[in-house]
């Protein structure tokens, strides 16, 4: 499963975009309750550096398959409000697997 998510940069993008997401609820539903409920800055540090690594690469990688696969703006420009918003990768990535799933075929 992950091999067919390696192949391409869109299939690169879906998997970065989970990982945001993931690294995302992990920041907010973990590490900042044990910051501010239980003085515990450690895993705001560690996990604020996963999520905001994979933020960058998401954003580099956006651009990238936009011109790749010659996206309108309007696509792009979701692509980055998808990675503001909680859980806005996992419903972006249902039209990239849409996407993805057209070129294959």
């Amino acid at each position: 499963m992950i091999n067919k998510w390696l192949n391409d940069n869109l299939g690169r993008l879906r998997l970065v975009g989970f990982c945001e997401a993931f690294s995302w609820l992990l920041l907010l539903g973990f590490a900042m309750p044990l910051k501010y409920i239980w003085k515990e800055e450690l895993a705001v540090k560690i996990v604020g550096w996963v999520h905001g690594y994979f933020f960058i690469v998401y954003i580099f990688l956006a651009i990238r398959v936009k011109f790749q696969h010659n996206w309108k703006w309007n696509k792009l420009i979701n692509a980055f409000i998808s990675a503001l918003v909680p859980f806005g990768t996992f419903f972006f990535d249902a039209q990239l697997k849409k996407e993805q799933s057209q070129i294959k075929s």
